[in-house]
């Protein structure tokens, strides 16, 4: 999964505003590069108690950032779109534009009526983990615990069981210890039965291991990703497309079999 972040104020400095052609070039280079899914995402999601203040857009500044770039992509990409939104309004007409997938930071905590716009869609969905309150026991069995609760609530609300993707949230409501703690122990996250999404990519956990700024993280990634994959990741979202998906391609000819 390719990371398109139409923001000027992405943690990872790689937002590009409002420059839709530079949006669409970069899509579709990252196809050429690998990437299966592209998540086109209009609003900085980088917590502000790591990166400071964060600019909360207003829902028609979000879809105006990223309407143009889905509407484009979808004539120019063959492969799904995701719309990296927790507001339904955004998800709906992003959908209607040709999105199939919605990936939600706050697993449908925020908006009520995203659920239903998901179900009605027929919409795969990335469900993640988030929470106003980090307070945990065991952060493994209490985020598996929690996101277990989601996929229930979504699963009752008419949302396709076989459509539900799940993220544990690495960097958010969680420091650098619990994140490398739930890579490690990625793979009990296999026993909610669905697909899991694990996005590491030059998040503060790698600066903070090895004190490199966000922009020389990219073997901190690597690492993370494979690791990641060889614990039961199936999908990897990332800025560096091509470095990764040789990472990924490697890791899965190792763990899961080269197929040649």
């Amino acid at each position: 999964m390719g990371i398109l972040n139409t923001t000027p104020d992405s943690f990872s400095g790689d937002g590009i505003g409002l420059n839709v052609s530079h949006a669409v070039e970069k899509g579709v280079e990252f196809v050429k590069e690998g990437a299966n899914i592209l998540d086109v995402g209009g609003m900085s999601t980088r917590p502000a108690s790591m990166y400071g203040s964060v600019d909360v857009v207003s829902e028609e500044e979000e879809i105006s950032r990223v309407l143009p770039v889905i509407k484009l992509l979808v004539s120019e990409v063959d492969v799904p779109i995701s719309i990296d939104t927790y507001r339904s309004s955004v998800a709906s007409i992003a959908l209607s534009e040709g999105a199939t997938i919605v990936n939600d930071i706050w697993g449908f905590k925020k908006d009520p009526l995203m659920s239903s716009i998901v179900a009605e869609a027929g919409a795969h969905i990335v469900l993640m983990h988030n929470t106003d309150d980090p307070e945990y026991d065991d952060v493994v069995s209490d985020v598996i615990a929690d996101l277990g609760n989601t996929v229930a609530k979504a699963i009752r609300r008419g949302v396709d069981p076989s459509k539900i993707i799940i993220d544990p949230g690495i960097g958010f409501a969680k420091n650098s210890e619990q994140n490398l703690e739930i890579i490690r122990r990625l793979a009990e996250f296999k026993k909610l039965g669905h697909p899991i999404l694990i996005g590491t990519s030059r998040k503060s956990t790698i600066g903070m291991v090895l004190d490199l700024p966000v922009d020389q993280r990219l073997e901190g990634t690597a690492a993370t990703v494979a690791l990641s994959i060889a614990n039961g990741a199936d999908v990897i979202r990332v800025h560096d497309v091509k470095e990764m998906s040789r990472v990924a391609t490697m890791t899965d000819a190792i763990v899961r079999g080269w197929n040649h």
